[in-house]
């Protein structure tokens, strides 16, 4: 019932916030101490993952707004870890964004490592939960992602 004082305990936006926070918590630490903020890390990953990629497109991937997706990419730009492209994915007018090689050897091994703490993590759950879990959270971000 929504108007129970436990209803917020079940409450599916809190669960999800509060889980995220407690399961990614520990490799945010890890991300930092190679000294990249856990949204570089992100887009990193994103562009080393999907190849050439809207700013938009980084923003909703990554879980941030535009104007602090464009900022960031400033700075990786100047870092030489990312690189604009006008001419790739086939729509010269969309600007997009690639990663660079340098940007690709310095997420390549902590890219490694999350896979790993994922696993630790996963293993807790079993495989046939994992997939369910995996499964059913692209259901949610693909239904609401349309609006």
């Amino acid at each position: 019932m929504a108007d129970s004082p436990a209803f917020i305990n079940g409450y599916l936006p809190a669960l999800l916030g509060q889980a995220w926070l407690v399961v990614s918590s520990e490799f945010h630490a890890e991300v930092e101490s190679r000294g990249l903020s856990v949204l570089e890390w992100r887009v990193l990953s994103v562009l080393e993952a999907n190849g050439p990629t809207s700013v938009s497109e980084l923003a909703l991937k990554t879980v941030s707004k535009q104007p602090t997706i464009t900022r960031l990419l400033h700075r990786l730009e100047k870092q030489h870890q990312v690189a604009r492209c006008n001419d790739c994915g086939g729509d010269r007018r969309l600007s997009r964004v690639v990663i660079t090689a340098a940007g690709q050897q310095l997420v390549q091994a902590l890219n490694t490592e999350a896979a790993r703490f994922e696993a630790s993590v996963l293993a807790q759950l079993g495989e046939a939960r994992s997939q369910l879990l995996k499964r059913t959270l692209r259901a949610l971000i693909q239904r609401y992602s349309a609006h």
